[in-house]
């Protein structure tokens, strides 16, 4: 799958793993996970940037949890619609954007964020696109969180096994995000491994 390929695979996405898909699953562990992570770490008053927002279940708990400056990301159309049923008050707050993370991250000024976190979203970011990850860190003011599969079960993410087919339909890349962001002036402060993600905090440097 190409780059552009992928992205155009995700913009149309309208059955399972679509924003409908996920809101119908509603707030998990990991959203509880990532609650925790932000009490310990970041101020209600921070700016708030989530890569791959879809309708919205993360970024709408943290609003009930008093975050107030929440922006949110994503390919496909149908998640800001979706968003609108599911978590008005969110759709009314919050500010959006449809579009690549690719395309729409380097627009954002240097250190414009607080705190950018992902969700199953730079899991799916193709390698030729990897130098976003650096545009991720440069609008960042100071955390970057990922939530992401890096291969936590025996067959996965290991040497020769970077890349999985998830049910024959579309390529999950399996990385350590702390190798990542060596080179990228982040400074790992947390690492909790769960049954499905990883969830890291950066904290860019």
């Amino acid at each position: 799958m190409q780059p552009e390929d992928n992205h155009e695979y995700w913009a149309n996405r309208s059955d399972e793993f679509s924003p409908g898909y996920y809101a119908e699953i509603g707030q998990n562990e990991v959203t509880e996970t990532l609650s925790a992570v932000f009490d310990h770490y970041v101020n209600t008053d921070a700016e708030i940037l989530e890569v791959g927002c879809s309708s919205g279940r993360h970024l709408a708990h943290l609003l009930d949890r008093g975050y107030k400056n929440l922006t949110g990301i994503d390919i496909n159309d149908d998640s800001f619609d979706v968003m609108e049923d599911h978590y008005p008050r969110l759709a009314e707050t919050g500010t959006f954007h449809t579009g690549a993370i690719e395309d729409l991250v380097p627009e954002f000024a240097d250190g414009e964020f607080d705190v950018i976190y992902s969700v199953e979203t730079l899991q799916h970011v193709h390698p030729d696109n990897k130098w976003v990850f650096e545009e991720l860190a440069r609008v960042s003011a100071d955390l970057l969180i990922t939530a992401e599969n890096e291969g936590n079960s025996p067959q996965r993410g290991r040497e020769g096994c970077e890349v999985s087919i998830v049910h024959d339909d579309f390529p999950l890349y399996h990385r350590n995000w702390k190798d990542e962001f060596a080179d990228l002036n982040a400074a790992q402060l947390l690492c909790e491994p769960g049954k499905r993600d990883t969830v890291r905090v950066f904290r860019v440097l």
